[in-house]
């Protein structure tokens, strides 16, 4: 197994989260409730620990990660052509924040990477058989934005659809520096709830490719933290709308490492003599 086909870092607990919150300086309250940046101004307001303010588990960034500096926030398009991929559109926005002066504040300037696979559970850009040898050259369901002021990188995609091995996910990375000026490297992935995924993959164009073969229970990238990770989209004109808190402890020496170096492995590409038996874990 490649070196990033294990979840890296943990859910936190109660407990845990109240003694990180310690170090940082924050006083959680009742032990539910701390002190968090809001977007306005720069007061802070206290909201539930449980949801906010609490460092996400970073999962594997997987083998199709391309950096190919597309500065987009729509990334349904296939730009060669301008074609968009077909799908129900989801408008996502990524809210990244830190733990910083006492209490949550936006990270500005981050970059923000966004992949997945297109309705046909097809990546852009990767030449492999599991996907029908596409061109190398294709970028559709890529691209990255910097957050703004408030923290927020948003994106216009798709719903993704389904392959082989794996749940339904988006995948995102996010990179910024230290506060000692190192670079820093979060890679995890969103998840959708079943429920949802069916009723979306009812409908055209997912129903064509027909039923999935695995949900979030039995997914190991999932198990491996992936509950925190669920998107809890809402809907919006033809589509849905989903935002989602990241929450990053710039200090954590081991997240910030880029992903293909933790344990000195390759990016989740295929095992030694190529695939055994379906798609490498961490696809």
């Amino acid at each position: 197994m490649d070196s990033d086909d294990v979840g890296v870092g943990s859910i936190l607990n109660r407990r845990e989260a109240v003694r990180l919150l310690a170090a940082a300086g924050i006083t959680a309250f009742a032990g539910t409730r701390l002190s968090r940046w809001t977007g306005e101004g720069t007061r802070s307001t206290p909201v539930d620990a449980r949801l906010s303010c609490v460092v996400r588990p970073e999962l594997t960034e997987g083998p199709y990660f391309l950096d190919k500096q597309l500065d987009r926030s729509d990334i349904r398009a296939e730009p060669s052509t301008g074609l968009l991929r077909a799908g129900l559109p989801l408008a996502l926005t990524v809210n990244v924040s830190q733990l910083a002066n006492n209490a949550c504040s936006p990270v500005v300037g981050a970059i923000v990477d966004v992949w997945q696979c297109d309705a046909e559970g097809i990546y852009s850009g990767v030449n492999d058989p599991l996907f029908g040898n596409r061109p190398a050259g294709e970028k559709f369901l890529r691209g990255y934005q910097r957050t703004d002021a408030s923290g927020a990188a948003k994106f216009t995609t798709i719903y993704p659809g389904w392959y082989q091995g794996r749940t339904v996910h988006i995948h995102f990375k996010i990179r910024t520096s230290t506060p000692g000026g190192q670079s820093y490297e979060f890679t995890s992935q969103f998840f959708f709830d079943d429920a949802l995924t069916d009723r979306v993959f009812a409908q055209s164009p997912y129903a064509a490719k027909g039923k999935r073969d695995t949900r979030n229970a039995q997914d190991g990238i999932y198990r491996g933290g992936g509950a925190a990770l669920v998107l809890a989209p809402t809907s919006a004109q033809t589509g849905y709308a989903s935002a989602f808190d990241v929450a990053l402890d710039l200090n954590d020496a081991r997240a910030a490492a880029p992903d293909g170096m933790r344990g000195g492995g390759r990016r989740g590409g295929p095992p030694p003599g190529g695939r055994r038996g379906g798609p490498p874990p961490g696809l």
